[in-house]
Protein backbone atom coordinates (compact mmCIF):
# COMPACT_ATOMS: atom_id res chain seq x y z
CA UNK A 1 0.00 0.00 0.00
CA UNK A 2 1.12 3.38 -0.87
CA UNK A 3 -0.14 6.70 1.01
CA UNK A 4 0.10 9.69 1.00
CA UNK A 5 0.92 11.41 4.13
CA UNK A 6 -0.02 15.68 3.98
CA UNK A 7 0.72 18.12 7.02
CA UNK A 8 1.77 21.66 7.12
CA UNK A 9 5.30 22.74 5.87
CA UNK A 10 5.39 25.92 4.80
CA UNK A 11 2.29 26.96 6.76
CA UNK A 12 4.15 26.17 9.54
CA UNK A 13 6.14 23.22 11.37
CA UNK A 14 4.80 23.84 15.28
CA UNK A 15 3.20 19.88 14.41
CA UNK A 16 6.56 18.20 12.90
CA UNK A 17 6.71 16.01 16.07
CA UNK A 18 3.11 14.83 16.02
CA UNK A 19 3.71 14.44 12.23
CA UNK A 20 6.44 12.62 12.25
CA UNK A 21 4.62 9.74 14.76
CA UNK A 22 1.93 9.54 13.00
CA UNK A 23 4.49 8.92 9.99
CA UNK A 24 5.92 5.96 11.85
CA UNK A 25 2.16 4.33 12.50
CA UNK A 26 1.39 4.68 9.08
CA UNK A 27 4.92 3.21 7.91
CA UNK A 28 3.29 -0.21 9.75
CA UNK A 29 0.40 -0.39 7.11
CA UNK A 30 2.72 0.22 4.09
CA UNK A 31 5.33 2.95 1.97
CA UNK A 32 4.59 7.00 2.93
CA UNK A 33 5.52 8.18 -0.38
CA UNK A 34 5.99 11.69 1.66
CA UNK A 35 8.11 10.60 4.93
CA UNK A 36 9.83 14.02 4.63
CA UNK A 37 6.89 15.66 6.46
CA UNK A 38 7.85 14.75 9.72
CA UNK A 39 11.70 15.34 8.77
CA UNK A 40 12.39 17.10 11.96
CA UNK A 41 14.96 19.30 9.93
CA UNK A 42 12.52 20.32 7.18
CA UNK A 43 11.70 23.93 7.96
CA UNK A 44 9.07 26.27 6.84
CA UNK A 45 11.24 27.31 4.01
CA UNK A 46 10.13 24.19 2.38
CA UNK A 47 13.10 23.55 0.76
CA UNK A 48 12.24 19.80 0.29
CA UNK A 49 13.34 19.88 -3.92
CA UNK A 50 15.38 21.78 -6.58
CA UNK A 51 12.68 24.39 -6.68
CA UNK A 52 8.79 25.10 -6.96
CA UNK A 53 7.80 23.56 -10.13
CA UNK A 54 9.78 20.08 -9.37
CA UNK A 55 7.89 19.48 -5.58
CA UNK A 56 4.69 20.64 -7.60
CA UNK A 57 5.37 17.48 -10.07
CA UNK A 58 6.47 15.29 -7.27
CA UNK A 59 4.10 15.72 -4.86
CA UNK A 60 1.09 15.43 -7.91
CA UNK A 61 2.69 12.41 -9.17
CA UNK A 62 3.17 10.86 -5.81
CA UNK A 63 -0.83 11.85 -5.22
CA UNK A 64 -2.01 10.08 -8.88
CA UNK A 65 0.14 7.15 -7.55
CA UNK A 66 -1.00 6.53 -3.95
CA UNK A 67 -3.74 4.46 -2.45
CA UNK A 68 -4.75 6.50 -0.13
CA UNK A 69 -4.02 9.83 1.91
CA UNK A 70 -3.92 10.79 5.39
CA UNK A 71 -3.84 14.34 6.35
CA UNK A 72 -3.43 16.29 9.60
CA UNK A 73 -5.03 19.40 9.16
CA UNK A 74 -4.96 21.10 12.39
CA UNK A 75 -2.30 23.91 11.50
CA UNK A 76 -3.86 25.37 7.79
CA UNK A 77 -1.94 25.18 4.90
CA UNK A 78 -2.80 25.89 1.48
CA UNK A 79 -0.30 23.21 0.28
CA UNK A 80 -2.57 20.65 2.13
CA UNK A 81 -5.90 22.34 1.36
CA UNK A 82 -4.31 21.80 -2.56
CA UNK A 83 -3.51 18.38 -1.92
CA UNK A 84 -7.07 17.57 -0.87
CA UNK A 85 -8.93 18.96 -3.73
CA UNK A 86 -6.62 16.91 -6.10
CA UNK A 87 -6.93 13.77 -4.14
CA UNK A 88 -10.95 14.21 -4.06
CA UNK A 89 -10.52 15.06 -7.74
CA UNK A 90 -8.50 11.78 -8.32
CA UNK A 91 -10.95 9.68 -6.29
CA UNK A 92 -8.99 9.03 -3.45
CA UNK A 93 -9.72 7.59 -0.28
CA UNK A 94 -9.04 10.83 2.26
CA UNK A 95 -8.75 10.49 5.91
CA UNK A 96 -8.68 14.87 7.71
CA UNK A 97 -7.36 14.20 11.40
CA UNK A 98 -8.13 17.11 12.82
CA UNK A 99 -7.52 18.74 16.94
CA UNK A 100 -10.62 20.49 17.64
CA UNK A 101 -9.81 24.04 19.89
CA UNK A 102 -11.19 26.44 21.54
CA UNK A 103 -11.97 29.30 19.07
CA UNK A 104 -10.41 27.19 15.97
CA UNK A 105 -12.81 25.77 13.12
CA UNK A 106 -11.57 23.42 10.51
CA UNK A 107 -12.61 24.80 6.78
CA UNK A 108 -15.97 24.40 5.83
CA UNK A 109 -14.32 22.84 2.34
CA UNK A 110 -12.30 20.00 4.39
CA UNK A 111 -15.80 19.40 6.70
CA UNK A 112 -18.47 19.90 4.68
CA UNK A 113 -16.96 17.54 1.90
CA UNK A 114 -18.07 14.32 1.90
CA UNK A 115 -15.23 12.87 -0.35
CA UNK A 116 -13.18 13.68 2.69
CA UNK A 117 -13.48 11.42 6.45
CA UNK A 118 -12.89 13.85 9.16
CA UNK A 119 -11.93 12.73 12.39
CA UNK A 120 -11.36 15.06 15.22
CA UNK A 121 -8.85 13.32 17.85
CA UNK A 122 -7.27 14.65 21.09
CA UNK A 123 -4.09 12.35 21.49
CA UNK A 124 -1.66 10.06 19.13
CA UNK A 125 -3.55 7.15 20.50
CA UNK A 126 -6.72 7.97 19.35
CA UNK A 127 -5.48 9.31 15.88
CA UNK A 128 -3.93 5.98 15.96
CA UNK A 129 -6.79 4.28 16.38
CA UNK A 130 -8.88 6.26 13.39
CA UNK A 131 -6.31 5.89 11.11
CA UNK A 132 -5.86 1.97 11.67
CA UNK A 133 -9.89 1.62 11.11
CA UNK A 134 -9.89 4.06 8.03
CA UNK A 135 -7.28 2.02 6.20
CA UNK A 136 -8.85 -1.27 6.91
CA UNK A 137 -11.94 -0.07 5.93
CA UNK A 138 -10.55 1.13 2.76
CA UNK A 139 -8.11 -2.52 2.11
CA UNK A 140 -11.87 -4.12 2.19
CA UNK A 141 -13.18 -1.64 0.17
CA UNK A 142 -15.60 -0.51 2.73
CA UNK A 143 -15.43 3.28 3.51
CA UNK A 144 -15.95 4.27 7.30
Amino acid sequence: MKIYFAGAIRGGRRDVALYYEIIQYLQSFGKVLTEHVGDMGLTEQGDDGPNDPAIHDRDMAWLRDCDLIVAEVTLPSLGVGYELGWACALNKPVLSLFRPAAGKRLSAMIAGSDAIVTAPYSDIGQAREIIRQFIVANIKGTPL
